[in-house]
């Protein structure tokens, strides 16, 4: 299946601005980063530790009564989120002077006696430890640099240490770009969102193979054709089911964040965000850092 006929674009020669756009993004996704080590972004209460305490209720809930009810008994700082379709209500509180296990307890007191007339069900309710929060956090952060390590080494063997060092790069290019959105809207890094980076940057990292898997190819039937010429070949012979795989994965990912539920809107968001910026990487990140390193091996060998 081919959305377009063959194309001719000179991907490589776009490189210096791609550079720029990405080193841009990628110093934003890094201080996102930075912040959420120090604890100092919109941490989850996976990262921070406190308590998440789902109610169902028989009728409509007003979210600012809620939150005058929370605050008479003590949780001013609690944060609501309303689903309005099922009369739902999520409500995290952070680290707070009360015991741990004694936060749920006060949730639900709170609303039997504010809200008598409205009878409700805990559906869910989850407490973490600041130290927990802490030790997630983490080792989040080392489960990504491993992840990282260990794609530079596999691409490496596959293929050579330049292809290994440029997947390396568009995928943490990759990673700092989902950071640098999410740090930016001021969403919230939980584990939901480890998950989608995670996902993202082995998503990223099969696109790239199968660029590079072409690149490699070609290197070896054109010994007489410069390396720009090679490596724009190589993007666009395979330009076609680079789109038509990102757009499938898109499509996807886009159905998760409509219909998806509010649960695992910001999932899907992450992933809609990620698909986009690896297919973007693969071409204009990955691809343009090997050419140019070999452009490079070979001036220097001159």
């Amino acid at each position: 299946m081919e959305l377009i006929g063959k194309t001719n674009i000179d991907f490589i020669g776009m490189r210096k601005v791609s550079f720029i756009i990405s080193s841009i993004i990628s110093i934003i996704g890094l201080f996102g980063m930075i912040q959420m080590g120090r604890g100092a972004a919109n941490m989850g209460i996976d990262f921070s530790g406190g308590t998440a305490v789902q109610l169902k209720f028989t009728q409509p809930v007003g979210i600012d009564k809620a939150r005058e009810a929370l605050a008479k008994h003590g949780l001013k700082e609690a944060s609501l989120q309303d689903i309005k379709e099922s009369n739902k209500l999520l409500i995290k509180v952070g680290k707070t002077t009360l015991a741990t296990g004694k936060v749920a307890d006060t949730i639900e007191d709170a609303f039997k006696k504010e809200f008598a007339g409205n009878q409700f069900v805990v559906e869910s309710s989850t407490e973490i430890g600041p130290s927990v929060g802490d030790k997630l956090r983490k080792d989040t952060l080392t489960a990504i640099i491993i992840s990282l390590i260990g794609i530079i080494i596999y691409i490496a063997w596959r293929f050579d240490f330049k292809f290994g060092v440029g997947a390396t790069i568009a995928t943490i290019h990759d990673v700092l770009a989902m950071f640098a959105v999410f740090y930016l809207l001021n969403k919230e890094i939980n584990l939901l969102f480890i998950t989608a980076v995670l996902t993202i940057a082995g998503y990223s990292l099969t696109d790239t193979v199968v660029v590079f898997d072409r690149i490699r190819e070609n290197l070896h039937k054109n010994l007489k054709e410069t390396m720009h010429n090679v490596f724009n070949k190589s993007i666009n012979e395979v330009l076609s089911r680079t789109i038509v795989t990102s757009l499938t994965a898109f499509l996807a990912a886009i159905s998760l964040l409509l219909f998806g539920g509010e649960v695992i809107h910001d999932f899907a968001f992450a992933l809609v965000i990620g698909i986009a910026v690896a297919t973007y990487s693969s071409v204009f990140v990955a691809s343009p850092i090997v050419s140019l390193w070999e452009e490079r091996g070979i001036k220097a060998k001159a």
